[in-house]
């Protein structure tokens, strides 16, 4: 589900349909408290989930999660726009454990359908093709059945 943009950028296009309002799906989405369940929620044994997130233009949302201390990844992404429950921007940096960095530009829209949320990502900036398709076919995947997990767990 992934598109090759291309431009000098390399990014990725993927959509998912999520059984909740653009509403709910937003805020799961951008919520720290919410986002600290669903990080773990489809997990075994619990791991480390840290989460702060100031929701305005020009703040930030700082996540730290991994297994244990020890394999920790971490993110910070600025919000450059937001549209709740519509539209969100940031640009996101983020580190894993081997201290390997990357920033790259995030678009997310949130498009009511009568099944409940049409959720696109556009993601650009991605050093390699291989860490892009990464993204697309474990990052993004991995994130949005753990969103689902919270949405329809009742």
């Amino acid at each position: 589900m992934s598109d090759i943009d291309t431009s000098e950028t390399i990014g990725l296009r993927m959509t998912r349909e999520l059984p909740a309002t653009p509403e709910e799906v937003f805020d799961a989405y951008t919520d720290a408290e919410k986002q600290k369940i669903w990080y773990s929620i489809l997990d075994e044994e619990p791991g480390i989930v840290e989460i702060e997130v100031d929701l305005r233009v020009g703040g930030r949302q700082v996540a730290v999660w991994g297994p244990n201390r020890d394999t920790l990844f971490r993110e910070e992404q600025v919000f450059l726009e937001i549209d709740r429950p519509h539209r969100l921007v940031t640009e996101s940096s983020g580190s894993d454990p081997s201290g390997q960095t990357m920033t790259t530009h995030v678009v997310v829209t949130f498009e009511a359908i009568e099944a409940g949320t049409l959720v696109t990502v556009e993601q650009t900036g991605f050093p390699t093709p291989e860490i892009r398709d990464f993204f697309s076919t474990m990052v993004w995947v991995g994130a949005f059945d753990r969103i689902e997990a919270f949405l329809v767990r009742g």
